[in-house]
């Protein structure tokens, strides 16, 4: 077969120009052949003729039926080509380009219904020379789009500017639009949209033959479009899908605790990387899709009793621990919630872990247990890690306060040892409640005495000097009031000492035996001032006067000599806080 088969206006052209031929001839050889006798047939060269002008007519009325035939081919070899695409633009833009190339339109346009809205948006203008046209070029006549568009009829017009039916069309006298052929996108009986295009210079373009190809185009072209774009739906929610997917991937990695999921059968579906560092596993390739028990170190009976009771009985179980082994790390300690992992219709799919690995805190618990028998406790809850146990100290200013039982040894002759621990006991709670309410650590109980520290490194408090006389007056203040219940022959009565200065603050002692204590020379002042101090009395050193000058109310006292100092020491007496 030729690719470029003769049509058959060509062929008939050469009949007609063989039948002029063939008369010429003849009538060339008329006189000829006369004068040897022969004669033509009468009418001959006059058959020839009219045969010629039969031929002219039948070719008059083939031309627009071959023109058809030329516009319904390429109809349907365009059609093929934007059914063969899922892209939306290139679909819209073929579509759009085949229109003009039919209908012989200046321009063209597709408004298609916003799924959402049900509002007609312009989404793509073309020109003859297969151009987009820009947004601000949109130049079309709104009042036939929405009547074809409310209708679902095409409407069509071989001079716009003369057509009764658009007589109060502004747009249409503005824009100095002719001929316009609308047609509408039709699925499944409902308006998706409507092609539309126009000519401002020739009237009289668009024929009913030419509507009838575009409805027979648009047709197929609502197929086609309906199709892209339910296409490019899927991949939008295919490509949020994904998004979301890696999303849950990357929270999953990044979660502090590790997560398994299983199905129904108890198979692994899903395990993150923290679940995967807390079981000591290297890669979950070979993991998803194994049996749980092959995942778990060996939890026993109780585990797999707790997996049954989630997935029968649809129960949470929170903070189940399992103390087990790993072959590298050992002993650890496991902390899991286990809860049903349910589908969107709320039926159980399987089970999900939450794993945590608690080795660390629980021997970091089981270190400051042991702590605790040789460290204050409010110094212990102050400890972050076990570096801050080791031998040594810190250098800072602190306040000390000392306080003392006066008179106790002769008291203590007179009573038995139960009756002297309770009594002694009961001043002792006194001092430590005073000391505690000003968030003072508790040095060490010397017999009838005790020693309070603030400002330590493990406590920082910038009015420290303020609250060791505070816990002062509040001890004395409590003593009174506990006076007021007991009879004359158990009542004791302290003598305080407070002096602020440098310190060596820390752990002193050995490793076998450490005490979390204060060293220095303001510590054996604040000793002295407390052995110098009245029953019932609180001495104040000069520093420590200096820095709570402000809020107390003192009587100062003669210089004194205290052992150990050559130096006469001014002294403070705190009469009110």
């Amino acid at each position: 077969m030729s690719e470029n088969p003769v049509s058959l206006m060509d062929q008939l052209d050469h009949v007609v120009a063989l039948a002029l031929d063939l008369r010429k001839v003849l009538q060339e050889q008329k006189e000829v052949l006369k004068e040897s006798g022969f004669r033509l047939p009468p009418g001959t060269t006059t058959a020839l003729q009219e045969i010629a002008d039969q031929v002219d007519r039948v070719e008059s009325q083939i031309e627009p039926l071959e023109h058809e035939r030329d516009q319904y081919r390429a109809l349907a070899h365009v059609a093929a080509l934007i059914n063969s695409s899922l892209d939306l633009t290139q679909v819209l833009n073929e579509v759009m380009d085949t229109i003009i190339d039919l209908t012989g339109a200046e321009r063209g346009y597709l408004i298609l219904r916003d799924d959402d809205t049900g509002d007609m948006d312009l989404r793509i203008g073309r020109n003859v020379d297969r151009e987009t046209i820009a947004s601000e070029g949109f130049e079309i006549s709104r009042s036939i789009v929405d009547r074809v568009a409310a209708s679902g009829e095409a409407i069509v017009t071989t001079n716009a500017q003369e057509d009764s039916r658009f007589s109060d069309a502004m747009s249409i006298v503005s824009y100095n639009l002719r001929s316009i052929l609308c047609v509408p996108l039709t699925l499944k009986g409902e308006v998706t949209g409507v092609i539309y295009t126009d000519n401002k210079i020739h009237a009289g373009l668009f024929t009913e033959a030419t509507r009838d190809l575009l409805l027979a185009f648009a047709n197929q072209a609502a197929v086609a479009i309906d199709n892209a774009r339910l296409f490019s739906r899927v991949t939008a929610s295919l490509e949020a899908i994904s998004e979301m997917k890696n999303l849950q991937d990357n929270v999953f990695a990044s979660m502090a605790s590790g997560v398994i999921t299983t199905d129904d059968r108890e198979q692994v579906t899903l395990i993150n990387r923290r679940a995967l560092q807390i079981l000591d596993l290297e890669t979950h390739d070979h993991i998803v899709g194994s049996d749980l028990r092959a995942v778990l170190p060996l939890l026993g009976s109780r585990f797999d009793s707790m997996v049954s009771q989630v997935l029968e009985a649809d129960q949470h179980l929170t903070a189940a621990e399992f103390d087990t082994s790993l072959a590298r790390r050992g002993s650890v300690n496991l902390s899991m919630n286990i809860s049903p992992l349910k589908d969107a219709y709320e039926n159980t799919q399987g089970v999900a872990i939450v794993l945590d690995d608690l080795t660390e805190i629980k021997r970091r618990e089981a270190q400051m247990a042991g702590v605790r028998r040789y460290l204050p406790s409010e110094v212990v809850d102050e400890i972050r890690s076990p570096e801050e146990l080791k031998l040594g100290g810190t250098r800072k200013v602190i306040s000390i306060l000392f306080a003392d039982i006066r008179g106790f040894t002769t008291f203590s002759e007179q009573l038995g040892p139960e009756k002297l621990v309770e009594i002694v006991n009961a001043y002792m709670t006194i001092a430590s409640d005073a000391i505690h309410g000003q968030q003072g650590v508790i040095d060490k109980f010397l017999g009838d005495a005790v020693m309070a520290l603030y400002n330590t490194p493990l406590r920082p408090q910038e009015d420290h000097a303020l609250r060791a006389v505070r816990s002062a007056w509040g001890i004395l203040s409590e003593i009174q009031n506990h006076h007021s219940n007991q009879p004359e022959s158990d009542h004791l009565r302290f003598g305080v000492g407070i002096h602020t200065g440098d310190a060596v603050v820390g752990n002193i002692g050995s490793t076998e035996r450490l005490d979390y204590t204060a060293m220095g020379d303001a510590v054996n002042l604040a000793k002295r001032l407390q052995e110098a101090a009245m029953p019932m009395q609180i001495l104040l050193s000069e520093a420590t006067y200096q820095a709570v000058r402000d809020h107390v109310s003192v009587k100062e006292l003669e210089p004194i000599q205290v052992r150990g100092r050559t130096q006469l020491t001014s002294v403070y007496e705190l009469l009110e806080v």
